[in-house]
């Protein structure tokens, strides 16, 4: 077992750049997975080469879908939903955050102490990042590297980037430190207030995709093939090529949930790769429904 697992990392390190790897590190790392770029990317091909060939053993076809669908899951998909999930809280936690560390520094502590002191505080993410952040500095690295550190991690989100960046020029200018957080405070506070209305704005536009793409257009679809399922056979006289069809029409509901995923990340987050969740989402449901309409018992 360790020389397959040794020749699979030589070959990964053969076939992708190294840039692109420790791009994908970092990129892991920001998830919160403690893996190697190499370790990652094989578990995620094991995982889809076994998830893979138990579906092939009914369908050949279904079982390639599937080793693509795990592979890719696992690999951007879930590291993705991890980012996305944990930017989000930090972002919803870092206004209140800031107005601690504030506090504290009113209070007549240094910058570091008070960043110790918000480690003890139920901040969810964000204490975990202000955690290794106090840590680094422990070790001998100064706080501006550590906290630049901290907004390279978070650099997806442009609210903790910049807000993090704000709070090192100000400390390396020697600004007053409890009024920069105020300030940057509720600038973060009324930016997520306009991303919650944006949201709220465009439920409808949102709704009309996930009905279009994820329900409606399925089900026309899988009654569609149940019709010509229906109508091909000897004892009509037509013979239509229903399992390619089926196959080309599975495709379209792929691309139209990536489409309309990518539409609702546009409206709804205004980013192109903010859509991938909804993207998968929609794939998923639009294939589910399309299986399940082409079960349904037409009788004529």
């Amino acid at each position: 077992m360790p020389s397959i697992s040794s020749a699979m990392i030589k070959l990964i390190n053969r076939i992708i750049p190294s840039k692109y790897l420790r791009r994908y590190e970092l990129f892991i790392y920001s998830a919160g997975i403690e893996f190697l770029a190499v370790e990652y990317l094989i578990i995620s091909l094991l995982l889809g080469i076994i998830a893979g060939t138990t579906v092939s053993f009914f369908n050949s076809l279904y079982g390639i879908a599937t080793f693509a669908v795990v592979f890719l899951g696992m690999a951007i998909l879930y590291p993705y939903w991890r980012i996305t999930k944990r930017i989000s809280e930090m972002e919803r936690m870092l206004p209140d955050a800031f107005f601690y560390l504030a506090s504290s520094l009113r209070a007549g502590i240094s910058f570091s102490e008070a960043l110790e002191e918000l480690t003890t505080s139920k901040f969810g993410p964000l204490t975990e990042e202000f955690q290794r952040v106090v840590a680094e500095i422990k070790k001998g690295r100064p706080t501006i590297d550590a906290l630049n550190a901290f907004a390279i991690r978070n650099e997806k989100s442009a609210v903790l980037y910049r807000s993090i960046k704000i709070l090192i020029e100000a400390l390396d200018r020697g600004a007053p430190m409890s009024d920069v957080l105020i300030s940057v405070g509720n600038d973060v506070r009324e930016i997520l207030k306009i991303k919650q209305e944006r949201k709220a704005s465009t439920g409808m536009q949102t709704m009309f995709f996930i009905i279009s793409s994820g329900f409606i257009g399925p089900i026309i679809l899988g009654v569609v093939v149940k019709v010509m399922e229906n109508i091909s056979g000897s004892a009509v006289g037509v013979n239509l090529p229903v399992e390619s069809i089926k196959l080309l029409i599975m495709l379209f509901i792929i691309a139209q949930a990536i489409v309309s995923g990518v539409g609702i990340g546009v409206i709804r987050e205004g980013k192109f790769s903010a859509g991938l969740k909804y993207s998968a989402l929609l794939a998923s449901m639009g294939l589910l429904i399309f299986k399940g309409a082409t079960l349904i018992n037409l009788s004529f």
